[in-house]
């Protein structure tokens, strides 16, 4: 067992060790994992929190890298979990090495940590919103997020940042994908990496159009831009940093922000709320009362829905 109010003193301190010791409680379900959340929580709410998403192959990792370089530019500290896709041998992060980030290896004001999805669909790790609080208690000023980039199922960051950016890249379907994904829904901001191929201009273009299509916006209201940006070279990212800005002043002004991460904590509460109930109804496989619940149903006594109510109503009596 870890002392929790150790690490989280040395984590304030910007000890990487003591950060990369909390997020592995929050992964293996630690039984601190209660302490951990409560000893973080008068500590965070500092954090600017931006997901990245977008198609395998559009350059999130060199995007993010990008921009972990201008924020430390501008004196930030800045957090970064990259979600990668599981292993199906040892369940961790096939990425896990994160080559494309190891410039930023020794900088004591970036920490960099990979997360493996385990099987949880939507682009994101389950732990992750655990992890980002970890990372805000640890005194970064922006978490940058990036996603697993599966396609279809990128909507979750959404739920999980104050700022949502998405990036496409030429040539490659992605504004026919992104009308199929939703991600026009999502995005606050809209990049086009890799501008410096043919056809960059042409989905810039195409997005802008299928923005104004799906537009049902007021004024005073939000309007994604859209930025072009080769990452690999660092340009169009200052662009991409002074929309960021933009859109965080835009929500704080509104209200906007304070309204999205009151949302993600009711999110948060009921994931875990839910999760302690089905694993109260895992346990209960071979248990009398499901067992005589299904005899019911097979009977023709009972519908499955009055079954499932009866169980649920005798577990939160304990």
């Amino acid at each position: 067992m870890q002392d929790v109010s150790t690490l989280v003193a040395q984590a304030r301190e910007g000890r990487p060790r003591a950060v990369a010791r909390l997020i592995s409680l929050v992964e293996g379900a630690s039984p601190q994992l209660r302490e951990v959340m409560a000893a973080l929580a008068p500590l965070t709410g500092g954090a600017y929190v931006v997901g990245l998403t977008g198609s395998p192959g559009v350059g999130k990792s060199t995007s993010t890298s990008a921009l972990v370089t201008a924020y430390r530019k501008q004196g930030k500290r800045v957090g970064v979990l990259a979600v990668d896709p599981s292993s199906p041998f040892s369940g961790g992060a096939l990425l896990g090495d994160r080559v494309r980030m190891s410039e930023h290896a020794s900088d004591p004001g970036v920490y960099i940590r990979s997360m493996a999805t385990r099987g949880h669909l939507g682009g994101l790790a389950w732990a992750a919103p655990q992890a980002i609080r970890v990372l805000d208690a640890a005194g970064c000023d922006v978490i940058l997020v990036e996603t697993v980039g599966v396609g279809q199922s990128e909507v979750e960051i959404a739920a999980q940042a104050d700022t949502s950016v998405v990036l496409l890249a030429p040539g490659m379907g992605d504004g026919i994908q992104a009308a199929k994904a939703g991600i026009l829904e999502i995005g606050d901001v809209y990049v086009v990496n890799k501008a410096d191929r043919d056809g960059a201009d042409a989905t810039a273009r195409e997005l802008n159009h299928m923005l104004g299509l799906g537009e049902s916006r007021g004024p005073g209201d939000w309007r994604p831009p859209i930025v072009k940006t080769v990452a690999a070279r660092g340009e169009g990212i200052d662009e991409v940093v002074e929309a960021l800005e933009k859109h965080r002043a835009w929500m704080e002004e509104r209200g906007v922000l304070a309204e999205r991460r009151l949302a993600r904590a009711a999110r948060e509460v009921e994931t875990i709320a839910v999760t302690a109930l089905r694993e109260r109804i895992g346990d209960l496989h071979g248990d009398r009362r499901l067992g005589a619940l299904a005899e019911r149903i097979v009977a023709g006594e009972l519908d499955p829905y009055r079954a499932a109510d009866e169980l649920v109503t005798g577990l939160t009596r304990g």
